[in-house]
């Protein structure tokens, strides 16, 4: 079974950068879309917020508009890891960010939650002002 394990996560004060790390296992880079989410405080898990996702075969991302522009997902596929590399942070940033997989043939991306299968528990990002 596919695993994904985040870290990463800190305190840092606004306009900071951070890189969260999603580590993953019994998974092939190049037959799964990877997708990062948010949850941010006081939100239900349904109310998951899609972050940025990277196609399987690393030439496709999609990224929330709210993130667009300071948030990259780079990969290591030697090291079977996902980055999420953070810039200029704001303090609407601050959340529960998860790292997630689903298993497939296209060469595209998703941003629901319902479109992905293996999730990890997550790791908290707080940004103050």
């Amino acid at each position: 079974q596919v695993e994904v394990v985040e870290s990463g996560g800190g305190m840092v004060q606004a306009g900071d950068s951070l890189r969260l790390s999603c580590v993953t296992s019994r998974l092939n880079f190049g037959c799964h879309v990877l997708g990062w989410f948010r949850q941010g405080p006081g939100k239900e898990p349904k109310e998951r917020e899609f972050v940025a996702a990277l196609s399987r075969t690393g030439t496709n991302t999609n990224y929330a508009d709210a993130v667009k522009g300071r948030f990259t997902v780079p990969r290591d596929k030697a090291k079977n890891v996902l980055y999420l590399r953070m810039n200029s942070l704001k303090p609407e940033d601050t959340a529960v960010y998860y790292c997630a997989s689903r298993y497939t043939f296209d060469d595209t991306t998703f941003q629901r939650m319902n479109e992905f299968e293996s999730w990890g528990q997550g790791t908290t990002v707080t940004v103050s002002s």
